[in-house]
């Protein structure tokens, strides 16, 4: 099994066999990952190096963890810990990991395209665990297996995307991935938080009711409010927001059919999501965060060459 490109720079760059391979490759992870033992050797002696120059907890920890269960040797990377706070320059950084004998390199960064001007200049497998507000391509791919586990399918199923659209990266490899794969997508959150070219640039229905979404959709896949990237009052308060996109139990159980809820977390209860409905049966987060590390262990697999898997 191979994939059509070097780098897991964001979905944009993937073509649709490519997400099948990534996806089918997980579901047997997931299978190792039920066993009494749940290593396998398939990247020994592959160096994988942790570069996170952005905050993250569940990211990162998914991603080391598949790097255990894989065999592979890593080094774990704090730009707040790092010569990058004495003024170190991103390639400064890499170069100097890579002298180390570097064969992967996963990061995390706040500029959007920094996983890109790496790949152009270091000859080690990038995967971007997260750029600025461009793309999270693991996120969207764990998303897309929960949707498939769940409903078997993602081809003609409705997918509505709800909260800050404009500010989410995670909102954009989605889109990407789920266009590709044939299903069909809305985008429903205040004005204020929806780009105007939505429609026309990504072909998404957009919706700024949430009860129409919600009616509309087949999945729900709520968003977070990320209030430390908006440099301007986007919406009254957290309260007004919660009163007008707020998703609870009693708005689901009136709802006329059952839909399912996702979040890529980590959740504001109370704001985007009260806890009845992120705690209720119909949310699969829980299920996300498992599947993350699949996913996340057959990206790294299939960017190292796809040895064997059981041995």
């Amino acid at each position: 099994m191979q994939l059509s490109v070097k780098h897991l720079l964001g979905i944009r760059d993937l073509i649709p066999q490519d997400i099948q391979t990534i996806l089918d490759t997980a579901t047997q992870f997931k299978e190792v990952l039920q066993r009494p033992i749940k290593k396998v050797p398939s990247l020994r002696d592959v160096t994988i190096v942790n570069l996170f120059f952005e905050n993250s907890t569940r990211t990162r920890i998914s991603f080391e963890l598949a790097e255990k269960r894989l065999s592979a040797d890593t080094v774990n990377f704090s730009a707040s810990a790092s010569s990058v706070a004495k003024g170190e320059t991103l390639l400064d950084t890499v170069n100097n990991i890579l002298s180390m004998k570097v064969d992967m390199v996963v990061m995390r960064h706040s500029a959007s395209g920094a996983p890109h001007f790496l790949a152009q200049h270091i000859p080690a497998a990038i995967i971007n665990a997260g750029d600025g507000i461009n793309e999270h391509p693991t996120q969207a791919l764990l998303d897309a297996f929960s949707i498939r586990e769940k409903l078997g399918n993602i081809a003609g199923k409705k997918i509505a995307i709800i909260g800050d659209i404009m500010h989410s990266r995670v909102a954009l490899s989605n889109i990407y991935l789920l266009k590709k794969m044939g299903a069909e997508v809305m985008v429903a959150g205040p004005p204020t938080l929806i780009p105007k070219y939505m429609k026309e640039a990504f072909d998404v229905r957009v919706e700024y009711n949430l009860r129409n979404a919600l009616e509309w959709c087949d999945v729900a896949n709520v968003l977070r409010i990320q209030l430390e990237r908006q440099n301007q009052v986007l919406f009254s308060s957290l309260r007004e927001y919660n009163l007008a996109y707020g998703i609870n139990k009693k708005l689901l159980d009136s709802l006329s059919k059952e839909i399912i809820i996702m979040h890529p977390g980590p959740i504001n209860r109370g704001v985007e999501l009260d806890s009845d409905a992120a705690d209720s049966k119909q949310s699969i987060i829980l299920q996300q965060v498992e599947n993350g590390l699949a996913v996340r262990m057959a990206v790294l697999y299939l960017l190292s060459g796809g040895r064997e898997m059981n041995n």
